[in-house]
C-alpha cells in the first residue's frame, strides 16, 4: 500500500485503514480452522453478504492456526503447509486475507521466523499468547506466557522491530492464566510492545472455553491507543451486540460459533446494517460439506476425521445434523459419507 505521494504506508497507517470500520474476523483455532475450513467459511461469508457494501462483505480477515517456533527458522514448506494461501497473495479463493500467527517464547527466533513469513508474503503477523493447551503451555508457549508480561513485551517488540515497517504486528491474549490478578501488568506489556492491535479472548486459561465469557473485563485494555478486538462466546448476533457494548469495542473475532453456524458472520453483518438476517439452511450447507470432504488432505481417513469433528459441532447449530451424525459417526469410508449427504438433499 502507498500514500498519495507514492510512498509506502507505515504499519500504523495500514492499521488505521483496516480498522476504518468495525472488523469481523475468523478466529485461529488449532486443528479446526485449518486451510480447508477457512476456504469453506470465508466463501460462505462472502456469498451471504452479497447485498452489503463491498468494504463490509465477508470476514475482514482470518488468522491462521499457530505455527510453532522452537529451535530454528522454519523452512518454507512449513509456512506453506499451515498457510497455503501464501501461494495466492495470502488470500482465500473468496478473497479473504490470511494473517500468519506464530507461537513461541524465544524473542529472537520469533522475530526471525516473522521476517521469514513476511518474505513469503504474510500481510501481518499475529503472536499467540492465548492457547490453553497443556502440551503447548508445558513447552512455554501460548497462554502460560501471560504469567511473564516482560517476556511477552520482549517477544512482541522483537517481532515489531524485525519485520518491515509496513507489516502490522498484533497479539492475541486471554485475560490471564490461572486468574486475572496480573491484568495491569499484561496491559502495560502490550502498551510498551509496539503492537499495532490486540485481540482478547475474554477468559483466563483456567476458565478454558466454559461460559460465560467476561466481555466487560476487556474494557481494562480499551484505553490503549490501538484497536482492541473482542473474542469469546459469541454464538448469535445478540451476543455480538452485547459483547461490543460490554467490552467497549466495535471489533469482533468469531470462533466456535462461526464453525457451528457458518452463517453467523452474515447474520452479525446484516444486524450491524439493520438488514433482515439471512439463514444458511441445512440443504444449502450440504454442497459446502461435500466440498470439505473433497478437499486436500494427507488421507481420506484424515478428511473423515476432520469432517466428523465439524459435523459434531454442527449438531449444536442444526437439528438436521443430529440425524446425519447418528449414521456418520460409525462410517469410515469417505464416499459413503458423501453419498449419505447427497441423499439428504
Amino acid at each position: 500500500m502507498q500514500n498519495a505521494h507514492n510512498q509506502p504506508l507505515s504499519a500504523t497507517q495500514i492499521t488505521k485503514q483496516w480498522f476504518a470500520q468495525p472488523v469481523r474476523l475468523l478466529a485461529p483455532m488449532e486443528g479446526l480452522t485449518d486451510p480447508l475450513m477457512r476456504e469453506i467459511l470465508t466463501q460462505i461469508s462472502v456469498d451471504l453478504t452479497a447485498d452489503i457494501a463491498q468494504e463490509q462483505k465477508g470476514y475482514s480477515w482470518s488468522v491462521s492456526e499457530f505455527i510453532r517456533v522452537t529451535q530454528t527458522v522454519l523452512p518454507n514448506h512449513v509456512f506453506y503447509k499451515y498457510v497455503p494461501e501464501l501461494h495466492t497473495n495470502s488470500k482465500t479463493k473468496a478473497g479473504t486475507p490470511i494473517h500468519i500467527q506464530l507461537l513461541g517464547s524465544d524473542a529472537k527466533l520469533m522475530a526471525e521466523n516473522a521476517v521469514k513469513a513476511c518474505e513469503l508474503g504474510a500481510p501481518a503477523i499475529d503472536i499467540n499468547f492465548g492457547c490453553p493447551a497443556k502440551t503447548v503451555n508445558n513447552h512455554k508457549g501460548g497462554s502460560v506466557l501471560l504469567t511473564e508480561p516482560p517476556l511477552m513485551q520482549a517477544i512482541i517488540s522483537a517481532v515489531r522491530t524485525a519485520v518491515p515497517a509496513h507489516i502490522p504486528v498484533s497479539a492475541k491474549i486471554r485475560l490471564g492464566y490461572e486468574n486475572m490478578d496480573n491484568m495491569d501488568d499484561i496491559r502495560q506489556a502490550i502498551a510498551d510492545s509496539g503492537a499495532n492491535w490486540l485481540t482478547i479472548h475474554a477468559r483466563t486459561k483456567t476458565q478454558g472455553y466454559k461460559p460465560p465469557a467476561y466481555w466487560d473485563k476487556i474494557t481494562k485494555f480499551t484505553d490503549l491507543p490501538i484497536p482492541i478486538i473482542a473474542n469469546g462466546e459469541i454464538w448469535t448476533p445478540e451476543h455480538a451486540k452485547n459483547c461490543m457494548i460490554q467490552a467497549n469495542t466495535p471489533h469482533l473475532m468469531l470462533g466456535r460459533g462461526a464453525v457451528t453456524r457458518p452463517d453467523l458472520l452474515a447474520k452479525v453483518c446484516h444486524d450491524d446494517n439493520n438488514l433482515p438476517t439471512p439463514t444458511l439452511t441445512w440443504s444449502a450447507l450440504i454442497p459446502h460439506q461435500i466440498n470439505f470432504l473433497s478437499g486436500q488432505a494427507k488421507s481420506d481417513t484424515m478428511l473423515v476425521g476432520r469432517y466428523k469433528q465439524w459435523l459434531g459441532m454442527l449438531t449444536k447449530g442444526y437439528d438436521e445434523a443430529i440425524e446425519v451424525w447418528d449414521t456418520v459417526k460409525r462410517e469410515k469410508e469417505l464416499n459413503k459419507i458423501i453419498d449419505l449427504l447427497l441423499s439428504t438433499c
